[in-house]
Order: structure tokens, then C-alpha cells, then sequence
């Protein structure tokens, strides 16, 4: 009986202590998720800025998107740049130039978070009007990405492609 009465006493103090672990951990579940949120929309501006300031063909603004270093590596089209100034002045600067009436967005974006970094996968369309040889030809896209990006300063910048 004094045993029963024993085991009772640890299975209730069992169940509490359960509970009071579960509501600790959902409560700092969701201050996590809450906390989350506004990092989440500004990674999410920033991804679609860095799509706007390629549809405007506008290399200014664009580097307030892109981090400005020898950190940024882009690989595309079997291709490497390595630093803000080689993929400016080797790519991302000619493609600009080349193309017009550029239509560029992205859809589907999941958003990853991890303290300073974060990580997006999307789809994206591209439309643009392409000069090459004195001719123009009107080229449509479509395709998948993945960008990581960087909080520096308070502001959340592309560091990948």
C-alpha cells in the first residue's frame, strides 16, 4: 500500500514534470518562430530587390544587394565567379548591358534561417530582349535557384547565386 501510494506520487510528479517541459519548449518554439518572422520578410525583400534591380539593369542598386567582397561565389551556366568585382565586371555587369526589356521574378521562395545566414530555393521566370551581333532575339526562361544571403550591418545581402 505504501508502495502504491509511492508509485502514484512519482507518476504524478513524472506527468507534471512532462508538462512543464512541453510548455517550455512549445513557448520557446514559438518566441523562435516569432522572432523569425521579420528576419524572414527582409530576406525575402531582399531576394526580390536583387530580381528588381536586374530587371531595371541597375548595377547601383545592385550593390546594395550583393555583398561587396572577395566572400561573394557565384556558380552558373558551368561558370565561376569568385568576389563582387569578377562577377560585376564578368557577368552580372555584360548581362545587364545585353539584355532589355527584362522581365525577372521569383516564386515559390522557402526561406531557411540559421543566426546570420540564410538560405532561399525558389523558382524564377527571366523574359529579356537579347542583343548579340547587331541583331536582338527575344529569349524566355524559366528554372530553380538557390541563393544564400548574409546578414551584414543590420541588412541581409546575397553572398551566392
Amino acid at each position: 500500500m505504501k508502495q502504491q501510494k509511492m508509485t502514484r506520487g512519482l507518476c504524478a510528479l513524472s506527468v507534471i514534470a512532462l508538462s512543464a517541459v512541453s510548455m517550455a519548449f512549445g513557448v520557446a518554439h514559438k518566441r523562435a518562430a516569432i522572432a523569425q518572422a521579420p528576419d524572414e520578410s527582409a530576406v525575402r525583400e531582399a531576394l526580390l530587390k536583387s530580381a528588381s534591380t536586374f530587371e531595371k539593369n541597375d548595377l547601383a542598386e545592385a550593390t546594395k544587394i550583393w555583398v561587396n567582397d572577395d566572400s561573394l561565389t557565384v556558380f552558373e551556366s558551368g561558370h565561376a565567379n569568385y568576389g563582387w568585382s569578377d562577377y560585376r565586371d564578368n557577368h552580372l555587369g555584360p548581362e545587364m548591358r545585353e539584355m532589355k526589356n527584362t522581365k525577372y521574378s521569383f516564386s515559390d521562395i522557402k526561406i531557411h534561417l540559421a543566426v546570420k545566414t540564410a538560405w532561399a530555393t525558389f523558382k524564377y521566370t527571366i523574359s529579356a530582349d537579347v542583343g548579340e551581333a547587331g541583331k536582338t532575339r527575344h529569349v524566355d526562361g524559366d528554372g530553380l535557384g538557390t541563393a544564400v544571403l548574409e546578414q551584414r550591418d543590420g541588412q541581409w545581402r546575397r553572398r551566392s547565386k
